[in-house]
């Protein structure tokens, strides 16, 4: 009995904090996506991640909605001693767990599927809307200037772009000076071929394996909270008189 009500409240605690987790992601969603620029000018030298090959306002919108239902599911069900809900919130945990580790797997065995998928989708949109859409070009630029890349693969995705088109050059980055980490203007196609500066995909893969620890580490974290979550969930629920 002692046993069940501690993990009841460990339970109602955890998913008191997942709740408030999501909120604040829900927020900062609605923000980006009202927001964008300003959002971006007071986190930008600090935002470095996948996260900017995206539309960073809808991912974090749906992820602070998933948040913020799992943790009123997990709250209530733990609180009312509801099977119904603890039994949602098990089954929606073990599905994300399921999505983690498929990711996970695609990740590091297909990494070169991944990367041609994603060419496919990033580079057209760099074409379309780098140097038209403000938003876009900028978290372009925060991404181009943090980790001293260019594009999505190279120089290349820009052209065609808006901004090629009107500048009849490459943006500066894709002429870095890897001695000191400047970039000049302009960006012509023979300055951008002689410097090769390599591609943001592969820059972050980069970055990435060079962390490898560190990313395991929250990787394995994360997976065994969300692994004793399910297990205090369906204890809580097998134990319901």
């Amino acid at each position: 009995m002692q046993c069940f009500s501690f993990l009841k409240t460990m339970m109602i605690l955890f998913n008191f904090l997942i709740f408030l987790c999501g909120a604040a992601l829900l927020g900062v969603g609605i923000w980006v996506s009202v927001d964008g620029p300003s959002f971006l000018k007071i986190f930008g030298p600090l935002s470095s991640s996948a996260l900017q090959f995206v539309n960073v306002g809808y991912f974090l919108i749906a992820a602070g909605a998933v948040l913020f239902a799992l943790g009123f599911l997990g709250c209530y069900g733990a609180h009312s001693e509801n099977k119904c809900a603890l039994l949602m919130f098990f089954f929606i945990l073990l599905l994300i767990f399921i999505a983690e580790v498929a990711a996970a797997v695609v990740a590091l065995v297909y990494t070169s599927m991944a990367e041609n998928f994603l060419t496919v989708v990033v580079v057209p949109a760099i074409k379309k809307d780098y140097g038209s859409q403000k938003d876009f070009t900028q978290v372009w630029d925060v991404t181009m200037d943090g980790l001293k890349c260019c594009g999505f693969n190279n120089y290349t995705d820009f052209e065609g772009s808006p901004y090629f088109t009107k500048m009849q050059g490459f943006p500066p980055y894709c002429c870095n000076n890897r001695a000191n980490g400047t970039a000049g203007e302009p960006c012509t196609r023979e300055e951008a071929e002689s410097k090769d500066v390599q591609g943001c995909f592969k820059q972050l893969l980069y970055d990435i394996q060079t962390n490898a620890a560190t990313v395991g580490g929250v990787a394995a974290g994360i997976g065994g909270l969300e692994l004793a979550a399910m297990i205090v969930s369906m204890y809580l629920y097998c134990n319901q008189k």
